[in-house]
């Protein structure tokens, strides 16, 4: 036996040798390693084998392979082995933890770890039943020196995340084991606490003697090892144990802050304890931290810590680097700060009676030196517990909280200029950045999201200290204003001198203009009329204004300003046409005239930006404007006849902004001429004889178009630029009628609507009905629209796509921009703004058909909720759109599909009066969904088949297109939005949700305990869900609600865990529901349920998806089955299934009468028998789909419940007190 162990161990050493060189051969590397696993899996030589190959002689990767085999024995063979050789492979590894490894210092850490691996295991299958001494053992063991209470820690680590975090074991037996370490968990804490201030005392002592440094590293090796094993309790055992006499644990961590080998850790341990929730009460010691010592302790931990966190690269070197441990104690010491804050948060003002602080200004100075470091990331940790102080119902009231919110504020002037690019080295924090991010780009969303949530705590700041952030705000912007421009790097780029995004000049007017719009829209909130800053605001205006400058990043900050201190021109009118003044001449800004080059992007961006200014200031203030009006409508009149160079997006904002002042009319007739006068041209072109044929026939629009002409980038002839014209007419036609559908409204007031005449009778309910002054133009250009969606539809048909020419053949395709939005691959983001944008021929194409398919739905959908009542009582209306809309469907790509049902289909039925449901959107609805069903079944089904498909091919298939890939990732996530983009369609059409009420008190509920039985998180026993009107009569209709259920029910087997669990918890049942009563035929039943159960074969995995099908398959069971026997059929086909379990859960729903009052079960515990009932139906992941099973048996229960005798309920004798009573036998 000996001998044949021998040979087997060199035979084994070989194998590991060759897996292990770097020079074998892939052949033999697969060949040893086929022989290492058959050995783990077949040979009876195991446990010998990897105990010589244990010992401590042999090489590390030797020792680490046979501890392997003894770790593979115990998890897969412990339940076939002899008592006998349990216990000699217990006393075994007891030997090995004993003995058996090197010294603290010398010992490899992978050996360490699988030796604990090893003891855990054995743990997990016989404690404490068959192994009652286990925790007197290991406190024995690490009296025997330093490498073996780490060990020890170690075990003890492992069994918790084992256990409590990862839970990889059976209920039962992880309900024991937690038991019993909840049980024993004072001795644990107090041994732990022990060891740990034994070796941290020791450390101390010897780290600066000569001679003894490896002595003092094994203590600190010990101790760092034991606060990583406290960090692993504090997550989840009581808080008592935690906050006991008098908080010394914590106590204790303070004072290792200042350690600097123990101090991480130590951070980490504080940071767990201190975000723990749980009862108030509980939390209340943690106020300690708040006292002089313990602050102190914290400040000056950040203090050094920051003094040590950069250092110079070389010592004849200037340039400097982080020190990454230093850098992360300092995010974890500044986390710790947070969740102090966190907790002051909670109990202040809170039932257990907190007072503030007495040194809460101590706090608030820490805090702050976080807020004011040079890490951008520090910075952005501190953002949410700011505004949680902020907010605070009493220390917000707080002088020294208001104190704080002004240096706050000041602070956040640094803070908003973007700097600390990775790749640059203009600001402190380039270094910190280089340690956080990965590129600029990854920098730039990190800081774009900063800036947002700095924006937030902004505002709540302002709020507290109005006027001293006016008096900020004031001082930078005229500090702006003065400040000459500095282009900095980027001026020799650009021919004008202009500056970049990165510019100096720019990021800080970028900043300055975030503050002003944080300040103003929060000082109005704040105070009353009669103390707001006017005149200083007006003079701030003023300067604003007469400031010049053609640089254009910086124009469009100053346009920005503008819009933020505009408020305040509402008090001090006069100023209103210096305002309209420089808006108008923005709109038409030029860096050079002369030059006929494109705009850059900057350019471009200056006058959208002037148009989106005017627009938002009549859409706010249009009483104020009002005035003005025809000063205003004389200056758009001239601009639009006499402005060569403004785009049709800029026409059409300047008639956007005077239809959104001509709503202040308030007079039916005045708004309706005025409106007839500003359409007259666009309705005189869109209604000509020869409009209505080009609009007509998919020919002649075409050629009407230039996209069956071949286009020369260099060739301007005359016929391309009458196709340019032609496109130009189009487009101006649809933003103008879609600008005045968009914007022309009724008073919102009945009585200002009825004195304007825009009252024209009342629904039998006594609603209003009103008519829209544009509503008369529309009907006029209605008829010529439809011609163009049915046109458009058609272009999609194989004759049409044929007319393209060979410049156009791709001018349906989506463009580039639409692609990278679809796949989620991020724009490029930096530099870009000073380049001239360059279109050819075929992108311009492109653009035009995508925003002329997208307007002719905009424009009904618009239409449907600005004329309401006037548009569904347009004469057969249904088959207008369904003749139009609806043609060519099948050969429409996805992208083109999407626009109909989400700026169309969804404000039509959102918007639709409850008279016209059965005769305009029934016959829309229903066939659509029918449809839609159709469609994306076809598409799911091919989608599954590729998957399934290329795995199977994948290795022989080595080199894939990269561009074929990416359309098959563009396509599937086409059909996955489309799919979600139709549900939500079923979703805001059928189903009004019930906001359920919220719970008493969340971070109560929230924890208390990890020590609970169950990680299922348990949905309502009934979902809150219930129709709509709208539902209500789609249901009426067989054939509707049949593809209704059909598209929901279908739709959980579909690759969208997203739209998988939305459909389920909200839509499904609800649909269902309405049905049950009726007679449905058994094997649509079947179908519905069997459905459900596919969903969870294939979304199963996932936590969310499995709990929302389990909860609808049980409710579909308990409601349908006692009048369909085919429900159980089903249920018996669940592999795995156990059948006594099923008929006793059968029995109690077909006749719950039968059951005794012992038997009656509560909701929590028939949703797990039923989740364990269907288990056999989940999927399993792929990671997990070829795992060895490891299966742990359950020992005999130590807490078994003592049974009842006789249910409280029916003991008539027993009185509410009675239950209080010690002596009482009765229970």
């Amino acid at each position: 036996m000996a001998d044949q162990v021998a040979a087997m161990c060199d035979q084994l050493v070989k194998a590991v040798n060759v897996i292990m060189d770097a020079e074998t051969s892939q052949m033999y590397r697969l060949e040893a390693l086929k022989f290492c696993e058959e050995f783990k899996e077949t040979s009876s030589l195991c446990v010998p084998c990897g105990l010589q190959l244990a010992d401590k002689a042999q090489p590390a990767v030797v020792r680490h392979f046979g501890l392997q085999i003894l770790e593979q024995v115990i998890k897969f063979r412990w339940n076939n082995m002899q008592q006998q050789e349990k216990v000699q492979l217990k006393e075994c590894s007891m030997q090995l933890l004993s003995n058996g490894t090197h010294s603290i210092l010398e010992e490899e850490s992978h050996i360490k770890d699988v030796l604990s691996r090893i003891v855990v295991e054995m743990i997990k299958r016989e404690w404490p039943q068959n192994w009652p001494d286990m925790l007197k053992e290991m406190e024995a063991l690490t009296g025997q020196g330093e490498a073996q209470t780490e060990l020890v820690m170690l075990i003890l680590l492992r069994l918790a995340e084992d256990v409590i975090t990862f839970q990889t074991l059976p209920t039962q037996r992880r309900r024991d084991i937690q038991q019993t370490l909840t049980q024993n968990m004072d001795s644990i804490f107090s041994f732990m606490m022990a060891i740990l201030q034994i070796n941290v005392e020791d450390y101390r002592k010897l780290k600066g003697l000569p001679g003894r440094e490896c002595q003092a590293r094994a203590h600190c090796r010990v101790a760092v090892v034991t606060l990583n094993t406290l960090a692993g309790y504090i997550d989840w055992v009581t808080l008592v144990h935690i906050t006991s006499g008098n908080c010394h644990l914590l106590e204790m961590l303070c004072l290792l802050l200042s350690e600097p080998e123990l101090q991480l850790e130590a951070a980490e341990c504080l940071l767990i304890a201190l975000s723990r929730k749980g009862k108030l009460e509980e939390r209340k010691p943690f106020m300690l931290l708040f006292d002089d010592v313990a602050i102190e302790y914290i400040l000056s931990a950040a203090q050094s810590a920051d003094g040590l966190a950069i250092c110079k690269k070389s010592s004849d070197s200037q340039e400097v680097e982080v020190v990454e441990r230093r850098y992360v104690f300092l995010k974890r010491l500044c986390q710790v700060l947070c969740a102090l804050g966190g907790q002051l948060c909670s109990l202040v003002g809170s039932d257990v009676e907190v007072e503030v602080p007495a040194n809460l200004s101590k706090y608030m100075a820490a805090f702050l030196a976080f807020t004011t470091h040079s890490s951008q990331f520090l910075k952005s940790s501190t953002q949410a517990t700011w505004g949680a102080l902020f907010r605070h119902e009493i220390l917000s009231k707080d002088m020294v909280v208001v104190e704080m919110a002004v240096k706050y504020i000041r602070t956040s002037m640094i803070n908003l200029v973007k700097a600390g690019f990775p790749s640059r080295d203009d600001n402190p924090s380039c270094q910190y950045s280089r340690v956080d991010f990965d590129s600029d780009e990854d920098f730039n969303s990190f800081f774009n999201a900063f800036r947002a949530q700095q924006g937030e705590v902004l505002r709540h700041a302002c709020r507290l200290v109005p006027l001293e952030a006016f008096q900020i705000a004031a001082e930078w912007l005229q500090y702006q204003i003065a400040s000459p421009i500095d282009p900095g790097d980027a001026a020799p780029k650009s021919a004008e001198g202009f500056c970049s995004m990165l510019s100096p000049s720019v990021v800080k007017w970028d900043a300055m203009t975030v503050f002003m719009e944080c300040m103003t829209s929060q000082i109005f909130k704040s105070l009353g009329e009669e103390k707001l800053p006017i005149d200083q605001s007006m003079e701030l205006l003023q300067a604003v204004l007469n400031y010049e400058t053609k640089d254009p990043l910086i124009l469009s900050c100053v346009l920005t300003n503008i819009s933020a201190l505009f408020p305040f021109v509402t008090h001090r009118p006069h100023f209103l046409p210096r305002v309209l003044y420089k808006l108008f001449k923005d709109i038409t800004y030029e860096i050079n005239p002369e030059n006929k080059v494109p705009r850059t992007r900057a350019v471009k961006n200056v006058r959208r930006h002037a148009c989106s200014s005017l627009i938002k200031i009549c859409r706010d203030y249009p009483e104020f404007i009002l005035p003005c009006f025809d000063m205003f409508y004389n200056h758009v009149k001239k601009m639009l006849s006499s402005e060569a160079t403004l785009t049709l997006m800029e026409k059409c904002s300047l008639i956007e902004a005077l239809v959104l002042i001509s709503n202040q009319f308030k007079d039916f007739e005045k708004q309706k001429a005025f409106l007839d006068e500003l359409m007259a041209s666009v309705i005189a072109d869109w209604t000509s004889d020869e409009m209505r044929r080009v609009l007509s026939d998919p020919a002649t629009f075409l050629s009407f178009v230039g996209a069956d002409q071949v286009a020369s980038e260099q060739i301007k002839d005359m016929e391309a630029d009458t196709a340019g014209l032609n496109r130009g007419r189009l487009s101006f036609g649809m933003f103008t009628i879609l600008a005045v559908v968009k914007r022309t409204r009724w008073p919102a007031d009945l009585e200002e609507a009825k004195a304007g005449a825009f009252v024209v009778g009342y629904t039998p309910a006594g609603a209003p009905i009103y008519r829209n002054p544009c509503s008369a133009q529309f009907l006029v250009l209605l008829p010529n629209l439809l011609a163009l969606i049915r046109t458009h539809n058609s272009l999609f048909l194989p004759e049409n796509m044929a007319r393209l020419s060979e410049t156009f053949s791709r001018a349906h395709d989506m463009m580039d921009a639409e692609k990278k939005n679809v796949l989620g691959l991020s724009q490029p983001v930096l530099d870009i703004y000073d380049l001239p944008v360059y279109r050819s021929n075929p992108e311009r194409m492109q653009g035009f058909f995508s925003t002329l398919f997208d307007n002719c739905f905009h424009i009904l959908g618009n239409a449907a909720v600005s004329l309401q009542h006037e548009f569904y009582s347009i004469e057969r209306l249904a088959d207008g759109i369904a003749g139009s809309a609806f043609v060519s469907l099948d050969h429409m790509p996805d992208y083109r599909l999407r626009p109909i049902i989400r700026l169309f289909l969804k404000p039509l039925a959102l918007s639709c009066p409850q008279e016209f449901y059965d005769s305009q959107l029934c016959p829309l609805l229903g066939p659509m969904f029918a449809y839609m069903l159709q469609r994306l079944n076809v598409k799911w089904q091919v989608i599954n088949q590729r998957t399934s498909i290329n795995g199977e091919e994948e290795e022989e298939e080595v080199i894939c297109q990269e561009s074929q890939v990416t359309e098959e990732m563009l396509e599937e996530q086409l059909v996955r939005l489309l799919t979600r983009e139709v549900l939500d369609l079923l979703t805001v059409s059928c189903i009004s949700r019930k906001v359920p009420e919220p719970a008493a008190n969340k971070e109560e509920n929230d924890e208390e305990d990890m020590m609970m039985d169950s990680v299922q998180t348990p949905s309502p026993s009934q979902p809150t869900e219930e129709l709509t009107e709208l539902g209500k009569c789609l249901m009426k209709h067989e054939s509707i609600y049949m593809s209704l259920l059909t598209l929901s029910y279908t739709s959980l087997s579909w690759k969208d865990t997203t739209n998988c669990h939305r459909t389920a918890s909200m839509v499904c049942w609800t649909l269902l529901r309405q049905v049950v009563g009726g007679n449905l035929l058994p094997e649509a039943v079947t179908w519905f349920y069997t459905s459900v159960l596919r969903g969870l074969q294939v979304h199963g995995q996932h936590e969310v998806c499995n709990s929302t099908l389990s909860q609808l398959a049980m409710l579909i069971y308990e409601n349908l089955r006692p009048r369909y026997m085919e429900l159980k059929t089903v249920m018996t086909q669940i592999p795995n299934i156990n059948m006594e379990a099923l008929d006793q859960y059968d029995r109690r729903l077909v006749d719950p009468s039968s059951q005794k009052g012992s038997q009656k079960i509560g909701e929590k515990k028939r949703k797990e028998q039923f989740k364990r009932l269907i288990a056999g139906t989940v999927g399993k992941a792929l990671c997990q789909q070829f795992r060895k099973e490891v299966h742990i048996r359950n020992l005999p229960s130590l807490f078994k419940k003592p049974k009842q005798d006789k249910d409280i309920q029916d003991s008539e004798a027993l009185g509410l007190a009675a239950l209080f009573v010690p002596d009482n036998n009765t229970l």
